[in-house]
């Protein structure tokens, strides 16, 4: 029987097989989900922004895409993974919300989030294998760490497996 570790919004769990990592309500936000297949280690982080803007009072890094990533891959090979082994799944970035003018940074935040968490991802030379992201619905993620299984559940469109 698998471990559930709820990952909340701008939050980060690792957890090693047999474990499942879900987190909820991925709108605009970005679950990421980073697997060394080898020791079957997982880790999901979930985002809230692209960037940190280094003026901001806020000590969450898991919030922002662009320190929050680094900072997960860290400690996952604190735990033993090693980055050349490591690939990730990527679901969310919806827009959920049509602003009147269209262009605000606000309508188009999932988009924006997508677009970073992809940059961050390729500079720490992580493959993304996967994703389901963009359009305009929530998403649950499910990532078992026994197999690397990523599966998307959205209410009235059902799941899909990544």
């Amino acid at each position: 029987m698998n471990k559930a570790y709820t990952v909340g919004i701008a939050d980060m769990k690792i957890c090693r097989a047999p474990g499942v990592l879900v987190t909820y309500a991925l709108g605009s936000c970005v679950g990421i989900c980073i697997y060394d297949p080898v020791i079957r280690l997982a880790g999901l982080i979930h985002i809230m922004l692209p960037n940190m803007n280094k003026n901001m009072q806020d000590k969450n890094i898991l919030k922002y895409a662009d320190v929050g990533i680094p900072e997960m891959i860290r400690k996952m090979i604190a735990f033993g993974a090693v980055q050349q082994r490591l690939v990730a799944k990527i679901a969310g970035g919806a827009k959920m919300f049509e602003l009147s003018g269209g262009n605000s940074s606000i309508d188009n935040i999932g988009a924006r989030n997508v677009e970073s968490v992809k940059d961050v991802l390729r500079r720490e030379r992580i493959r993304i294998l996967k994703e389901d992201v963009g359009s305009n619905y929530a998403r649950t993620v499910y990532f078992y760490s026994e197999t690397g299984e990523v599966i998307v559940k959205t209410f009235g469109k059902g799941e899909i497996k990544l």
